[in-house]
């Protein structure tokens, strides 16, 4: 591949070929895609994209595969003007990036997903696997059904009931592991180096990663080819805020725009909040916690880039804060009575956090920000129990209507 130059250790700078592989064997540090910019710069174009698929692989030229066939479908999601929760947080441009559209299966994972299996598919693997918190494997074992690859998902035994049937309907093995997160992840470790199947957030990892990239470039797209001023992005592992991160500093780079890239702040439920907690003591390093939020989607409680997301914090002037599992709810229920907008928990805690923020006076007035909508609301309704007003229940009569809807006194 001509615009990929090497596999490159975050941490020492070691090359490596292009091959399933994720960590360096001299210091142990996560292994990054190394692009050829100069190359992709003299064939890349504003023109180009437009004219591409309506997918995220209209920018394939910034993504680690040759020849895409997975998730021909994903990606491109609406990027929609917030006008009344931008009214009420006293923000005139906000936008929601809306991944709780994506295809095939409600949340951004498609987008890491499509380029993980496609790039697994190049290597020649036929069986793909993950360690997930729910949305992956829900995107894993469609995408595994659809292409024809056997499929293994590990998931926590917790898990939402509807991120569990999310993933079953595709037919995969499901695995759940008795533990959390971090466990399912150190089995699926040991499983990957004993079976060698493409294990998307493993050994395929530096290739997975860079799907979440096409968040930065649709909007950027979407914008007429601008960056925004700030976005709010929810923290799980790190990989999708320090990606969205890079994404905008590369089209800077290739020359798709010349804006600087946006302020970049981190949403994380206080239940599991590893990464905000380093990055407001100071530290480069990441303590490692038991999750215990609603939040599960993003309840990691050791993130393998938390300490990539502290440094984008403060390389960008940005900043992190937490949400309670009420504030969380709250997120959910406002976004959706002022946009018509179901989330999931991570985006509820990414509401939640933007409402902070702009309370704070994070935000100019006039500033464009984007928030970051990483999942459908559907598949974690059972949270909501309790919090919503319940129907009204009556007679088919439009006597009872009156009285008990309307509150009309009527006369017998």
């Amino acid at each position: 591949m001509e615009k990929i130059k090497a596999l490159k250790c975050k941490e020492c700078g070691k090359e490596y070929p292009v091959e399933p592989i994720h960590v360096c064997e001299f210091c142990f540090g996560p292994l990054e895609i190394e692009y050829d910019y100069d190359y992709i710069k003299s064939i890349i174009s504003r023109e180009k994209i437009e004219n591409g698929p309506k997918s995220l692989w209209r920018y394939v030229d910034l993504l680690p595969v040759d020849n895409p066939t997975v998730g021909l479908s994903a990606g491109f999601t609406p990027l929609i003007k917030a006008e009344k929760l931008g009214e009420k947080l006293g923000l005139k441009n906000l936008y929601i990036k809306d991944d709780s559209v994506n295809h095939p299966t409600l949340s951004f994972k498609d987008r890491v997903v499509a380029v993980a299996l496609s790039k697994a598919k190049e290597f020649g693997f036929d069986t793909a696997a993950c360690a997930s918190t729910g949305n992956l494997a829900n995107s894993v074992a469609a995408n595994a059904a659809a292409s024809g690859m056997n499929c293994y998902v590990f998931i926590p035994a917790n898990l939402e009931t509807n991120k569990i049937i999310g993933s079953l309907v595709f037919n995969p093995t499901v695995v759940a592991v008795e533990g959390n997160y971090d466990d399912v992840n150190r089995l699926s470790s040991e499983v990957a180096n004993e079976f060698g199947w493409a294990f998307v957030n493993i050994n395929v990892r530096p290739f997975y990663s860079e799907g979440s990239k096409t968040l930065a470039f649709e909007v950027a797209e979407q914008l007429g080819w601008k960056a925004p001023d700030a976005v709010v992005a929810p923290l799980a592992s790190g990989s999708l805020y320090t990606k969205i991160w890079k994404g905008f500093n590369e089209l800077r780079t290739v020359g798709l725009i010349s804006d600087n890239p946006p302020r970049m702040y981190g949403a994380q439920a206080s239940g599991c909040s590893p990464i905000y907690k380093a990055f407001k003591e100071g530290r480069d390093w990441i303590k490692p916690e038991k999750p215990d939020t609603i939040a599960k989607s993003i309840a990691i409680g050791n993130p393998a880039d938390g300490p990539y997301a502290v440094k984008v914090a403060k390389e960008s002037n940005g900043d992190m804060e937490i949400a309670t599992n009420e504030e969380i709810i709250e997120g959910i229920k406002l976004l959706a009575e002022t946009e018509g907008i179901f989330t999931e928990t991570a985006g509820g805690t990414t509401i939640a956090v933007l409402k902070k923020f702009a309370e704070m006076g994070a935000f100019d007035p006039e500033e464009v920000v984007v928030a970051y909508i990483t999942g459908n609301g559907y598949k974690t309704m059972e949270v909501l129990e309790g919090h919503l007003n319940t129907p009204i229940h009556i007679k088919p009569s439009l006597h009872e209507f009156k009285e008990k809807v309307i509150g009309e006194k009527v006369a017998k």
